[in-house]
């Protein structure tokens, strides 16, 4: 390392190539060893503190570079969303990563990307912690070159960079979809052109006070609560999007405003601490923090999995905001409303039953692959849309939807999880709830499928199925003699689907708002009549998204089984309330007399199907609905162990509806602030 520093103390060196060498030299050899990379800098740094003139070297060399080079796309593209939109942006992620983009010369950009050019860099460039690179700072003594008088060409860079994003921050700020959802912009001045003309006047202020104190009518404090207001719509704007719908544009523009920001106050605070001081050192900090996200973004300016999961997670934030106001609707508290999802549950498995035996009529029609697929598949989402209808509750729809809700009640700053104890009670209430709703769905569908079969044995004389196909039945939901546990963690992963789908279409109707366009139309007006429209309009933007998902859900159930066929693959589904309706026709086509050996491993695989179908779906669902709102994996552990601590000592709770001294008993959860509580009704 020492024999590279003196490479600097020759006369016209070009810095770039020792640079890119001396990072080469900090470098661990595993980028996740930050100890190595600690070890490496203070070394440097011991070198730097000894040999004074390889120090002076060093920092010419960096100075040389920071007045020769270009800034401005430094600070204004890195790590910060281009304007193009986010398809067109993963798009050239995907070409740059198949064909690297030219480095251009003379840009502090381009040798940045030389200095740390893996992608692995910015794990031990973050990981050696600040402290490092500040020591490393105090090591190259800046304070031994002389103050310059007149500004130097590097803040005459970053000040034109700062003026850059505040010409972005003000034309972002007046997006028609902003607009939209946040009038208020239009109707008074808009905080972000605000900081624009602010921002200039101090840039032109900094330039000609540079060295002495400036005016108290001319120093940040303004600027900081312009930023501060321009927060705060685009907070307002997320609540309104969780309200009336949001678009993967709009989540664009507000990760882009955001960032935007970010960087301005980042330059801002640097740009402060410089002006003006005895010493330079209290601005060492801030730039610590813009190097090591500098390189960071750097690094993964063409990771296609950070840039997909950057706006994706904030879509699937608004997406669960949406699916969690019916996923409240799933979550029982009292014993009343227990009993009432019971009620609802068995209308479910009573349609169920008549689905499951009309499912084995158009199994023995002999269709074509497709023109089966297709009618299994009216079959199963006419059936659970006609389910939704009637008031009806599927157990296997829930999980999707109360993850949601469960994860509604986390707070999205920073991901905290603000009292896991009430989030604990509302994962219980939410366990006994799926309980009793399958129960209701099995207790309903065996009987009243076997009594189908049995009449139509009794009215036609002829097994409604014969006995070898009975025993197929069985064999099919056996918990060992089929593939029956993967088919259901299949559906589960079906089911999961669907509630994305169903809080996609929530979405869908508030953003562009169908009710209101539904009352537009002037033949359905004349047909109906104004009243009964109104209620037609309501229903739809209530329920599309729960209509869509169910429709979907059926054609995803329906058709696993011919995409098994076209691919090759073995794949069925397995779903407990149909499971537990071909026990009960099975029943019947073997004269209620079968093997008993069969029929408890039958009994078994329903159990077992039940539980994968809900562990699954639920699993993905809150795994999403977490990850949207960023709750980290230790958030995540203690979350699991306090729900498993609460299981072992009272499990009666998340089986049982509360005894009736508790029933009254109204628990204030973080997703309801207030005197409100959770009801299945509301």
């Amino acid at each position: 390392m020492e024999q590279l520093l003196c490479r600097f103390l020759v006369p016209d060196t070009d810095p770039t190539p020792l640079l890119v060498l001396l990072v080469g030299e900090i470098r661990p050899a595993v980028a996740g060893d930050f100890e190595s990379a600690r070890r490496n800098l203070q070394a440097l740094c011991y070198i730097l503190g000894t040999r004074p003139e390889l120090r002076a070297a060093l920092r010419a060399a960096l100075g040389n570079l920071l007045r020769t080079h270009r800034h401005s796309e430094l600070y204004t593209a890195t790590g910060i969303l281009p304007n193009t939109g986010f398809v067109s942006e993963g798009l050239r992620r995907i070409g740059h990563k198949l064909l690297p983009d030219v480095l251009e010369p003379g840009l502090l950009r381009t040798v940045l990307r030389a200095m740390f050019d893996r992608a692995s860099d910015r794990h031990w460039v973050v990981g050696v912690g600040n402290e490092a690179w500040l020591q490393l700072i105090a090591a190259l003594r800046f304070d031994e070159d002389p103050r310059s008088d007149t500004l130097p060409q590097p803040l005459v860079e970053m000040l034109s960079a700062l003026r850059v994003l505040s010409y972005w921050i003000a034309a972002l700020g007046t997006e028609p979809e902003l607009l939209r959802l946040e009038p208020s912009l239009e109707a008074y001045e808009s905080p972000f052109v605000a900081p624009n003309r602010e921002l200039t006047a101090y840039i032109d202020t900094y330039a000609e006070h540079w060295g002495k104190p400036l005016a108290a009518d001319r120093d940040d404090r303004q600027l900081r609560v312009l930023f501060s207001q321009c927060r705060d719509v685009i907070e307002r704007v997320r609540r309104n999007a969780a309200r009336n719908g949001t678009s993967i544009r709009l989540t664009y523009h507000l990760q882009r405003l955001r960032q935007l920001l970010q960087r301005s106050e980042q330059l801002l605070d640097i740009l402060v601490d410089l002006q003006p001081r005895s010493s330079d050192s209290v601005a060492y900090p801030p730039m610590v923090s813009l190097f090591t996200q500098l390189v960071r973004d750097e690094c993964l300016r063409n990771n296609l999995y950070r840039h997909w999961r950057q706006n994706t997670e904030l879509i699937a934030l608004r997406v669960t905001d949406n699916a969690s106001h019916h996923g409240e609707h799933y979550i029982t508290e009292t014993r009343q409303e227990y009993w009432s999802m019971a009620r609802s549950a068995m209308i479910g498995g009573f349609v169920i039953a008549f689905m499951a035996c009309l499912k084995i009529v158009l199994a023995g029609a002999q269709m074509p692959p497709l023109t089966g697929a297709i009618a299994f598949c009216l079959n199963y989402g006419l059936g659970f849309c006609l389910i939704h209808i009637l008031h009806g509750t599927v157990a296997t729809k829930q999980p999707a939807m109360t993850a949601n809700a469960i994860a509604a009640s986390i707070s999205e700053a920073g991901g905290k999880l603000r009292d896991i104890e009430a989030l604990t009670v509302l994962i219980t209430r939410t366990c006994r709830t799926q309980v009793i709703a399958i129960l209701g769905n099995v207790c309903i569908a065996i009987p009243l499928s076997a009594l189908i079969a049995f009449a139509v044995f009794s009215s036609s004389g002829q097994h409604f199925t014969s006995p070898e196909k009975s025993l197929h039945l069985l064999e099919e939901q056996s918990l060992v003699d089929s593939g029956a546990v993967f088919y259901a963690a299949i559906a589960g992963v079906c089911l999961f689907i669907s509630g994305l789908i169903s809080g996609y279409y929530d979405n869908y109707a508030a953003y562009n708002r169908i009710p209101e366009r539904i009352l537009q139309l002037a033949w359905p007006r004349r047909l109906f009549g104004e009243k009964r429209m109104q209620r037609i309009a309501a229903y739809i933007g209530d329920n599309l998204g729960a209509l869509a998902g169910n429709l979907l859900f059926g054609f995803l159930l329906g058709g696993t089984t011919l995409f098994g066929v076209l691919l090759g693959l073995p794949i069925d589904i397995r779903h407990v309330a149909f499971s537990s309706a071909f026990v009960g026709i099975a029943m019947a086509g073997l004269d209620f007399a079968p093997d008993l050996r069969l029929l408890v491993w039958a009994v078994l695989g329903v159990a077992g199907i039940g539980f994968l179908n809900l562990a699954v779906s639920f699993a993905l669902a809150l795994n999403v609905a977490l990850r949207s709102r960023q709750v980290s994996d230790s958030q995540w552990r203690t979350l699991v162990r306090t729900v498993l601590r609460n299981l072992r000592r009272q499990p009666r709770d998340f089986f049982l509806p509360p005894k009736e001294a508790n029933a009254c008993l109204v628990l204030q959860t973080p997703a309801n602030t207030g005197d409100q509580s959770i009801h299945p009704d509301r």
